[in-house]
């Protein structure tokens, strides 16, 4: 798949958010890498490059102090070698890149992994 047809995939998934979710979105850049560094490995305690699909980094809205001044950006990153190795198909790109940035846009709202479990977003 293109890096082009990927960031397609991202910017569709992006726009099929809830209305109330996506307008909710302030200040949060989301990216593609192809793959998780070797520092970022090493802070998850992963073992392998193909264990993470996404990486939200930033301070969920729940915990923000309001008032406290400007900051710099949270950052929503999916990873496309991983999800790409995860995937055969393009329908299946396509929803792993949905659940996903689904699943990161949950802990930028403050869900944490259980919850977002519970929700269907592993």
């Amino acid at each position: 798949m293109t890096d082009s047809k990927f960031q397609q995939l991202v910017a569709e998934a992006l726009d099929a958010l809830p209305d109330q979710f996506r307008d909710a979105l302030k200040n949060i850049a989301i990216v593609v890498e192809e793959w998780p560094s070797e520092e970022t490995r090493r802070e998850m305690n992963l073992p392998s490059k193909y264990d993470l699909l996404g990486l939200y980094q930033g301070t969920p809205l729940p915990e923000r102090e309001h008032g406290a001044g400007v900051f710099l950006p949270d950052v929503i990153t999916l990873y496309r070698g991983p999800i790409e190795r995860l995937c055969r198909t393009d329908r299946d790109r396509r929803r792993e890149i949905a659940k996903t940035l689904f699943h990161e846009v949950g802990h930028y709202f403050g869900l944490d992994d259980e919850r977002l479990a519970e929700l269907g977003f592993e």
